[in-house]
């Protein structure tokens, strides 16, 4: 006689409890960059509608900058540490290879031992991190999971690059993800397209700097492409992702989509034909783009700046180096 399997199974809906954020410690306005790009402040607000961005100090890293986010999204979600079983952390800028910034932020927010793992989807990863403690928690293999977003870009950047280097800050944003007795996490419309991996992404590998046969990998894009990408493209995606989660438009109370650039989030929601009431996330003024930190960060930004947006649906999209893409409807803590 077969033994039968035990499958587990959890609760039919999670949502989104609370949110944490961290930014780099110092203000860099754009007339501390422009020397390098031979560029000027008006250029680049022109272009990116950035003004200023956040750097962190020299001392910290991203593992630093996900610990604080994570121990203040589980302060605000009104569980304790030990409550947490599962911690992602989404990044692409971990000091090391490996071990994983999760497992040392699971430990030093008191979570230990929580499962734990990093993920690298770019600027999609906290969308992609969002959809995995989503299915987890349903699936009966966590009860409460912590997703993090968090970047420290400006250790990966080549100051005299034009192409996107005055765009990055550091930061970190995370979430709690656990039980619901409504649904509070729509479903996930999620891809990617390697062929046009050369789009965004590093110059060099870790090996070619290994050898002396390429200086410091930095991050570099080719704009105008990933640009049209994220215009035409993504906004299709957004568009299913509305539909997916069985809303209109007209239901949503915030979209924040991924800070990359001011001129697409304002095309965005020209194209989505957003209603007015919709309140759209602009955090990239004043902390750049972060990554995967972006979302989270700009939401938790505009829950502080819009404590009446509680209990409203947002939509998130994260679209970036891979080129992948992600997107859901969430209910606001």
């Amino acid at each position: 006689m077969t033994a039968t399997l035990i499958q587990p199974t959890g609760p039919a809906h999670t949502r989104i409890y609370a949110y944490g954020a961290a930014r780099g410690e110092n203000a860099v306005p754009n007339d501390d960059i422009i020397g390098p790009i031979d560029s000027s402040d008006e250029w680049i607000r022109q272009r990116t509608g950035i003004i200023t961005r956040v750097r962190a100090d020299a001392t910290t890293d991203a593992v630093d900058l996900a610990t604080d986010a994570a121990a203040e999204a589980i302060r605000r979600a009104g569980i304790s540490p030990e409550q947490v079983d599962a911690v992602i952390v989404a990044t692409i800028s971990n000091p090391k290879q490996t071990p994983s910034v999760s497992a040392i932020v699971a430990d030093r927010v008191g979570a230990n031992p929580a499962a734990a793992y990093d993920l690298n989807a770019a600027c999609a990863g906290f969308a992609y991190g969002v959809a995995q403690a989503d299915a987890l928690i349903r699936a009966g293999a966590a009860t409460y999971a912590v997703v993090v977003g968090a970047e420290k870009l400006s250790d990966i950047v080549d100051p005299t690059d034009r192409s996107i280097s005055f765009l990055l800050g550091d930061g970190a944003g995370a979430a709690v993800v656990g039980p619901s007795e409504t649904p509070g996490i729509g479903p996930t419309v999620w891809g990617s397209d390697g062929s046009k991996s050369d789009a965004v992404g590093m110059n060099h590998t870790l090996t070619e700097f290994r050898d002396g046969t390429a200086p410091w990998p930095t991050l570099r894009q080719e704009g105008p492409t990933v640009f049209r990408w994220a215009v035409w493209e993504m906004v299709k995606v957004a568009r299913q992702a509305i539909e997916a989660a069985g809303i209109t438009p007209d239901d949503l109370a915030a979209f924040v989509p991924h800070q990359a650039n001011m001129r697409i989030i304002d095309e965005f929601a020209k194209q989505l034909k957003l209603p007015e009431s919709v309140v759209v996330g602009r955090d990239i003024e004043t902390t750049g783009n972060t990554s995967a930190a972006s979302i989270p960060l700009a939401t938790h930004r505009l829950l502080e700046e819009h404590p009446e947006l509680s209990g409203g649906l947002a939509l998130q999209i994260g679209f970036g180096a891979g080129l992948v893409f992600g997107a859901q409807v969430v209910v606001l803590p």
